[in-house]
């Protein structure tokens, strides 16, 4: 009956994988979260476990990239997360047209030596957790 409902319900299998019941595969990819799974959500687990389910079948690159992107999202404070969470929102909800020209933005200040990509950074001011009181 169980396993019926861990099928049934993914959040439940995500809510029961403590960190020791993942495979060495899982904890392999997910190794950045390890300090915190635990006290993840359940819904956060699930989508963790849905990503190391998929790692297999992506290129090294994509790989690699998400390996990055994990260690950067381990590293980040909660205020820094929640932050990257909205912009990602409303990111999403532009129109596709405004979001293949914010990638092509991103990709040429990519492209910038270090030193100009400095020269803009410092330009703007970093943000306080102040500055999301009127949001």
């Amino acid at each position: 009956m169980l396993a019926l409902a861990l099928v049934a319900f993914p959040a439940l299998a995500a809510d029961v994988a403590k960190w020791a019941q993942l495979s060495s595969d899982q904890q392999k990819v997910l190794a950045p979260l390890a300090s915190e799974w635990d006290s993840l959500r359940p819904w956060q687990r699930e989508k963790m476990l849905e990503i190391a389910r998929d790692y297999p079948r992506m290129n090294a690159d994509q790989q690699d990239r998400l390996k990055r992107r994990l260690t950067r999202w381990s590293r980040m404070t909660p205020y820094e997360r929640e932050n990257a969470r909205k912009k990602h929102q409303q990111f999403t909800a532009l129109p596709p047209e405004k979001q293949q020209e914010l990638r092509k933005k991103w990709q040429e200040y990519q492209r910038l030596p270090e030193v100009e990509r400095e020269k803009l950074r410092g330009n703007l001011p970093e943000p306080t957790p102040e500055d999301d009181l009127g949001n």
